[in-house]
């Protein structure tokens, strides 16, 4: 569905991961882009060390962009590869994810990440990681008694029984199971 590439802002000394949908492509381009839209638009307001920071958006005739901070690292799926990792670096990732859980949850409406899994962790060299793909994430409705607002979503072994449509709404629970 899309390319990322790695571009150099040589007078910045600055590297950016963009992200290109090409509309020939994809089967339907603007259900594609419409998806694309509300996860750069909350991305841009979200303000945290452990989340990447989208930097622009540009709508062409023939494809839709993001440019969005790199995130130099490896997947924490790809590490986890490896084996059983020492408990002072797991106990670390734990508190940075429960650290902007608590971000995202706090936000007014609340944003549901809902898509958490080894794979949408990154780790930085730094040791910090950062949370990636928000291309499931919804902000939550609130005082909407839906018993099931959610559609089938998210990876078999990592999703809440509600993704799994009919079983309620998500929210903070989601994120956390």
């Amino acid at each position: 569905m899309s390319v990322v590439y790695l571009a150099i802002n040589e007078r910045a000394n600055k590297t950016w991961a963009v992200k290109e949908v090409r509309k020939d492509g994809v089967c339907d381009f603007e259900a594609v882009k419409q998806g694309l839209v509300v996860e750069t638009d909350m991305l841009k307001k979200l303000n945290h060390p452990y989340l990447p920071s989208i930097i622009d958006v540009i709508d062409t005739e023939d494809s839709f962009l993001i440019v969005m901070d790199y995130i130099e690292g490896k997947s924490l799926q790809s590490v986890l590869k490896s084996g059983a990792q020492p408990y002072d670096l797991v106990i670390k990732w734990a508190m940075q994810l429960c650290d902007v859980l608590g971000y995202l949850h706090s936000r007014e409406p609340a944003i549901i990440y809902r898509d958490m899994k080894p794979a949408n962790v990154m780790l930085k060299p730094s040791g910090d990681i950062t949370l990636i793909d928000f291309g499931t994430a919804r902000t939550q409705k609130v005082g909407v008694m839906m018993s099931a607002d959610t559609l089938c979503l998210g990876t078999a072994g990592f999703a809440a029984p509600e993704q799994f449509g009919g079983q309620g709404q998500s929210d903070a629970r989601t994120d956390i199971f």
